[in-house]
């Protein structure tokens, strides 16, 4: 992935930062795509359902609806996710299975690892606004994920759209400084 989300929030003041300390797992660090949602609402039925249909380079955003003691996803799904082509997974809680996704081609961001997993029963929504760390995850939004973050594009911008140059050119202006005469 040739773009940055910090160029990007530089270059483009309506892009969201979600404002949660992310972790990064599975091999792939950065990665981009429309976003698909889900919440868990007592059991993954619905985190099911999408993880076994085509991901043609989307980004499945998970809300764990403030579930902290336990998982929503692990080496199972994170294969699922892998093998039907998405681009990758936000998990706005924790994961597990760390060592068997991290030497997966998958790029995942979470709060951090539980060994415990969440309950398997429950229906929960899917394709639904969902919003935590400050920001709307709204399906069909652009989703850019690298070590500095997630962000969300405005509505209808991709990251090629998006004019950085001019603002990495006055971030090292910033930096650097003007030399006295």
């Amino acid at each position: 992935m040739s773009f940055k989300t910090t160029d990007l929030c530089d270059a483009c003041d309506q892009a969201q930062a979600c404002a949660l300390p992310f972790v990064g797992f599975g091999r792939r660090r950065a990665f981009a795509g429309d976003i698909r949602t889900a919440r868990y609402t007592d059991g993954i039925s619905a985190l099911r359902v999408l993880v076994n249909q085509p991901g043609n380079g989307q980004v499945l955003v998970i809300d764990a609806g403030g579930l902290e003691w336990r998982a929503l996803f692990g080496d199972v799904m994170a294969g699922l996710v892998t093998r039907n082509g998405w681009a990758g997974v936000v998990v706005n809680g924790m994961i597990r299975d760390r060592a068997e996704i991290d030497e997966m081609d998958i790029g995942v961001k979470a709060l951090g690892t539980i060994p415990r997993r969440a309950d398997t029963g429950g229906r929960g929504e899917i394709d639904l606004p969902i919003h935590f760390g400050g920001i709307t995850f709204s399906p069909g939004a652009r989703l850019v994920a690298d070590e500095d973050g997630v962000i969300v594009l405005p509505q209808g911008l991709m990251e090629s759209s998006i004019n950085v140059a001019d603002a990495i050119a006055a971030t090292a202006e910033y930096v650097i400084g003007s030399t006295p005469k």
